[in-house]
């Protein structure tokens, strides 16, 4: 008996390991876009189109997974030139002194059929706080043309800029010209890997 609990132990962390694969976000099919208010009469969206990271999924549990996710913040396209061009300056992102937006998961929960709360740390202009996603997916597997197998995800989250030490506003007739809350929404397309080839986040990112 002492033997059988004995190789249990040693084959568990290879069993677990089965069951659980390797994931790397396409860029070239995810984006993150978010959603403020202006001067509260109308709402700007944007969205970062440089979108990387990786995921851990335990196929047997998917709240025992993990993802960690990095966001190029000189990336932001708001369809205006200027405009984005004072959210990259010290004004908003400083995108020369913080280039990467990083998200990494602490917890995953399940929240009902197809859908998870992700909790995790969620970095932006130097500074850390924790938020959780509203999960939608992982869809099933299916397979390109190409013979690569994906997987889809959607995200989102309420966030207050100001938490984050993205305090610059000005007043128009008592209004602010810039909301404080801001909606974030993640479409991320995920390629199967082997486990050895998944994608590390740049070293600026952990």
């Amino acid at each position: 008996m002492k033997r059988i609990l004995a190789l249990a132990a040693v084959l568990a962390p290879a069993l677990s390991l089965a069951d659980t694969t390797a994931w790397n976000i396409d860029p070239a099919h995810s984006n993150a876009s978010f959603t403020i208010r202006h001067m509260v009469i109308s709402n700007v969206r944007g969205e970062f189109t440089k979108l990387s990271g990786s995921a851990r999924l335990d196929e047997k549990d998917l709240a025992r997974s993990s993802v960690e996710a990095i966001i190029d913040a000189a990336s932001i396209d708001t369809r205006v030139a200027d405009r984005d061009k004072d959210l990259r300056s010290s004004n908003f992102f400083d995108v020369a002194k913080y280039p990467n937006i990083t998200f990494k998961s602490t917890k995953v929960e399940k929240a009902g059929q197809g859908k998870l709360k992700v909790t995790g740390d969620l970095t932006i202009h130097g500074v850390t706080k924790t938020v959780v996603l509203d999960v939608t997916g992982p869809t099933a597997e299916i397979k390109d043309p190409w013979g690569m197998v994906r997987r889809g995800v959607s995200a989102s989250t309420k966030i207050n800029r100001k938490d984050f030490g993205l305090t610059w506003n000005q007043l128009v007739e008592a209004s602010p010209i810039v909301g404080d809350e801001v909606k974030i929404e993640i479409e991320a397309e995920l390629i199967k890997q082997a486990p050895e080839k998944l994608a590390p986040l740049p070293a600026a990112a952990k």
